[in-house]
């Protein structure tokens, strides 16, 4: 895995063949067509964050993290900050997340992003599905606008 530093790491995750689950994909893709001539930014989308990240993440300035939420109302972009949490299960690649991603680079590398921020929308469907619902593509305009400022704030 190429681990370089980066000023802003934006790292997404989605299965795009389950309906809304894949909207961090779709994000992703967005933004790296938004930024793909800033240097600064890097762009790294999988289907589910696993602990090989971490190094990533630690030698990032910032990090904004991409996923659907299954917890919001379909449609719902919701931006929260974040510090590092340990899980209290203990790893497993299946449930690591953004949190735990951050512990993991604070644990094994001493450091995390200055900033460290998870944009979500809410999923209306998980199931076997490669379209997002309408729900999900209304909020899509949204997100991105949310992930310019986001992405903007990280620089100032």
């Amino acid at each position: 895995m190429r681990t370089e530093p980066s000023s802003c790491l934006i790292l997404a995750c989605g299965n795009t063949l389950r309906a809304d689950d894949g909207i961090g994909q779709r994000l992703a893709q967005w933004a790296a067509e938004r930024w793909r001539s800033d240097a600064r930014i890097r762009v790294m989308s999988r289907q589910q964050w696993t602990p090989d990240l971490a190094p990533n993440i630690a030698v990032a300035d910032s990090v904004l993290f991409l996923d659907c939420s299954i917890e919001s109302e379909p449609g719902a972009v919701h931006l929260r900050s974040l510090t590092p949490q340990s899980s209290a299960s203990g790893l497993s690649s299946h449930h690591t997340g953004a949190a735990e991603l951050l512990a993991l680079a604070q644990e094994f590398y001493g450091r995390t992003p200055r900033t460290s921020v998870l944009l979500t929308i809410g999923a209306g469907a998980t199931d076997l599905g490669e379209g997002l619902t309408p729900a999900v593509s209304a909020a899509f305009p949204q997100a991105c606008r949310l992930m310019e400022q986001t992405i903007t704030s990280f620089f100032v």
